[in-house]
């Protein structure tokens, strides 16, 4: 199973952009969606270091819940155990 991150481009520099989830930030490339119009503020899928597909911030924004939920399940099963 592949697992996209959503994450906000902050910057953008050719087929490269700098992106943040989280407070996170990474090196993304943009060269699998290079026909997308993206720009910093707009949201990306991003897979093993490439944007796949261009999301609303909605999309984005329940992806992250949906993980975070996934995540505190997680630590209830770890904590039962």
């Amino acid at each position: 199973m592949c697992l996209g991150v959503p994450m906000r481009i902050v910057e953008r520099d050719g087929f490269m952009a700098r992106c943040d989830a989280k407070g996170i930030e990474r090196s993304v490339s943009l060269f699998l969606i290079q026909h997308e119009d993206v720009a910093p503020g707009d949201h990306v899928m991003v897979h093993v270091g490439y944007a796949i597909q261009k999301i609303s911030a909605e999309e984005a924004r329940s992806s992250w819940e949906l993980y975070d939920e996934m995540l505190a399940a997680e630590d209830g099963l770890r904590g039962d155990a």
